[in-house]
Order: C-alpha cells, then structure tokens, then sequence
C-alpha cells in the first residue's frame, strides 16, 4: 500500500448510492483505487492492491473451509486440447462461442491442434480423472483449483460482476452414487452460505435453475442469488450436478464392490471470488465509500495522530505504543502523513477501515483515546488502560453487527402475483416477483421469453429451500402451474 501523500479529494464519494448506483460504484472504484480499466486489452481488468488483499483473504477463507470438507488442492494447466473439449456435446455447445483459442506457438508458427485458454476445468480435468480412478476405494474424491478461467463475454464488461477473465475456486468431485453426488451439491450450498453470508455479509437464496440457464452438460444447476436491494440479483457461486453426463464420455469408472465396471457420478462447484468481491462491496458499501467485515479488510486498524506544533513526537511515541499492543493480533497502520486530519478520516473511510483510533496531546493528557467504528460511525471514548480489552470486543462484534442490519428476510422482497400486468407493476416497484409457472423444464422455455421481453425480468428458478407458495396456474401461458418459480431484474 502506497504511504505517498493522497489524492483522494476531500469530498470522497460524491454520488449517493440510492440516487445513481452506476456512477456510485464508478467512483467507489476509481477513488477507493480497487480496479483499473485501462489495461490495453478490452475486457481485462487490473485489480489494485486494496482489492487483491481482500480477494485473497477470501480465497484462503474458501479453500480452508473445503479442505475441512474432505478437499485437496491441484493444480491444472491453462490449456485444454480441443479433442478433449469436443467430448461432452453440450459443454462444447454451450461454452464454444466464449472459447479463446491459442493457435500458434513461437517460431513453429501453427499448433496441430486447437487449445482452448480454459473457459472451466471439467474437460482438463476428467481426463486426469480416467487415469487416477480405478476402485471404489477411491471414492469419494474432492478436489479443487484456485484458478483463473477466461471467457469471451460479449456484453459489457464491469470489474468484478463480468470481465473476460475471472478469479475463482472449482472444485470437482467423484462419486459412486448419484445420491452421494447429490449431498455433494448440498454441502456446496451450505459451503456458500457460510462464506457469503457469514463472512461476506451477503443475503443470497439458492434456486434450481430453468432447464434452459444451466450449466452445459450438467443435470441440473444450483445458483446462489445475491440480494442486491430494489428487486435486483446477482448470481454468485452456483454448484452442478452432474449425473453421469462426463463420466462417460471421459471414462471416468470405478471397479466397485461386487467386481463390476461402473461409471461413477461427478458435481462441480465454481465460487467466482472476483464475483463476490463485487457483490460484498457494492452490497454493503455505502455514500462514505467501502464497508468490509472484519476479517476481510486489508488494514483492520488504523491509528490517526492528531499533531500540534511541538506536540508531534510526544503523540508519535503514543501512536507507537498502541501500535505495538495491537500489531500481533490485528493488521494495524499508522497514519504519520503529511495530510489534514480530514482527508485522513476520508481516505480510510472510503477504503472500509473497520476501526479508527485518534490520538492527540489532550487524549494523552486525558490517558483515554477517541475510537470509531467504520460501518456505523460510532464513536467511544476509551481508557488507555483499558483499550486493549475494548477493540478486542468490537473486532469480534464487528461483522455480526454487519449481517445483522445487512441480512433482508426473502419473504420481504417478495410480491406475489397472479396476472402479468400485475408482475410488470411489482417488478417497477422493485420486487421479486413470486408466480406460477408451467414448468423449468425446456417447455417453459417460450414463457420465460415472454417475461424477459415483456415484463423486463429473468425467470431466476424453483427455490431449493421450503416453498411456502402455490399457484393454481402459469403466470403467463394459463397452463396448469407445475412449479413456483421467483422472476427478478439481475445485474
């Protein structure tokens, strides 16, 4: 992080994010300096120093949580052979128009064969799969990547919701049975909610997704939908089941118990967490500018000397001090630059600092110190003697404080609604529109077309949790209702 004198103006965010998000997050980003765009190939996006360190903590985070659940971690080339990637019909269909494809190689000019920059890993790794399996024995088998996967997104591009190349875990798994593959999905269910709503702070909702929108190749799919606010989602991680639909083709088998070749079951889970840093900051970031759970935040602490002429190494000596009480536990900064009062508080306001402690000469004085929370401005006039004990309690309160006032209850962001004109009206008020539809299978397909050019929303899916809902018939073609889908505007 750069110690040199700031830009940052002392205005900080300019935009209220409730009046223009688009330009609130513009700002957020440029000024808070956590993306750059203007790396000279369209599509691809510099992440600044701010926003790598949080991303990774997320990443570290991620992968600890999946090692307690039975995953190990590999390492896989970047390269796929186009034979392999022409294995699996639909993956191929589906991911083809996204492929980056290399060519040509050095001074030999044009490769044999094809390779695709990995759009995502089953067609690499299901081969390595063949290879490893050969008993019941080895099964169950996890494993994840920690990787980069890139993908030709014809739309427009935005840090961190969509770029052409992305920063994500997958992780793929073997089974011997269909049921088991399916507690597999369940737990990566269960695995996001834990990172995104108890680290992240993000209210999400899984649904099974239309036949149409899944995963190419899969069974079916499972996408966590981020509650944005006004109506909107945002799709996060989403997990896979994937049935047989791999292992055949790649010869993914095992030899099981009773003697017998059998073709084992596989699911596949993509936490994006480029993707959820996006969602993490424009969800919980408001008009000062950044707002990050404890753990997640680059610099937990910061300490604020307050200078007066001839005072200043008397509250330098008392800044060292507390710095080195806190240091072991907590990443902890002192800001010593030649900067107003003012435009430090902004600066690391507008970075999501959870806690800030101002010492000047009349605190020193007073043996007591000015401490103030980022995410609720709060502020606390702390003992010297008795500080140690006090920012030890607010950093452990600090994030459940967060999810507490930043997790909405599902059932509130819902309308429910009987007759199409009735859904355009909910969807213009910023709801989720909850509706009979007549089904998620590909004879709903035309049905879910009328609702994205006419009421201007996306049918998201069934919901995987309780459903609490009935309707007697499709919201839009009048058929008898085979299921109770959620349809809202996404990002």
């Amino acid at each position: 992080m750069d110690d040199n004198k700031s830009e940052v103006p002392l205005t900080g965010i300019t935009v209220k994010k409730e009046e223009d998000f688009s330009e609130w997050y513009t700002e957020l980003l440029n000024k808070a300096e956590l993306a750059d765009i203007r790396y000279n190939v369209k599509g691809f996006i510099v992440y600044r120093e701010w926003a790598t360190i949080t991303i990774r903590k997320m990443f570290k985070k991620t992968e600890d949580l999946l090692e307690k659940k039975g995953h190990l971690p590999l390492t896989m080339p970047s390269l796929i052979p186009e034979s392999n990637f022409l294995l699996e019909a639909q993956h191929v269909e589906g991911f083809a128009p996204e492929v980056f494809w290399v060519t040509e190689a050095g001074s030999s000019g044009k490769l044999p064969e094809r390779l695709a920059l990995r759009p995502t890993s089953e067609t690499a790794l299901y081969k390595m799969y063949a290879l490893w399996l050969r008993s019941y024995k080895d099964l169950p088998f996890k494993r994840y990547l920690s990787c980069q996967v890139w993908r030709y997104e014809g739309k427009m591009t935005r840090p961190f919701f969509r770029g052409r190349e992305f920063h994500w875990i997958e992780s793929h798994n073997v089974f011997a049975t269909m049921e088991d593959a399916m507690k597999q999905v369940k737990e990566d269910m269960d695995s996001t909610y834990q990172i995104l709503q108890d680290e992240c702070c993000i209210p999400i909702i899984f649904f099974q997704r239309p036949e149409w929108d899944k995963f190419a190749g899969a069974v079916h799919t499972y996408a966590a939908d981020a509650l944005m606010g006004s109506g909107k989602v945002l799709q996060l991680p989403s997990t896979h089941l994937l049935g047989q639909n791999f292992a055949k083709p790649f010869q993914v088998k095992f030899v099981d118990n009773d003697g017998e070749e059998k073709y084992a079951y596989q699911t596949c889970y993509g936490p994006a967490q480029s993707r959820n840093y996006g969602a993490m900051i424009a969800y919980l970031g408001d008009d000062k500018g950044l707002v990050l759970p404890f753990d997640l935040a680059p610099v937990q602490i910061v300490i604020v000397p307050i200078f007066f002429k001839g005072k200043e190494k008397l509250v330098l000596d008392k800044a060292s001090e507390v710095f080195k009480q806190l240091e072991e536990k907590y990443v902890v900064k002192i800001d010593d630059r030649d900067e107003s009062v003012g435009s430090k508080f902004y600066y690391w306001e507008l970075r999501g600092v959870p806690i800030r402690i101002e010492i000047g000469p009349k605190d020193i004085q007073k043996k007591q110190f000015v401490v103030v929370k980022r995410h609720d401005g709060q502020k606390f006039i702390i003992k010297e003697t008795e500080l140690v004990k006090r920012i030890d309690e607010i950093a452990q309160n600090y994030t459940n404080e967060i999810k507490k006032k930043s997790l909405v209850d599902f059932e509130s962001q819902i309308e429910l609604v009987y007759e199409k004109d009735s859904a355009i009206q909910a969807i213009n008020n910023g709801k989720i529109v909850a509706c009979g539809f007549c089904s998620i299978d590909f004879d709903g397909e035309k049905c879910a077309e009328v609702v994205e050019k006419e009421i201007g929303a996306f049918v998201r899916g069934k919901r995987v949790d309780e459903e609490k809902h009935e309707f007697a018939n499709c919201l839009i073609c009048g058929k008898p209702a085979g299921c109770t889908v959620y349809i809202a505007r996404a990002y």
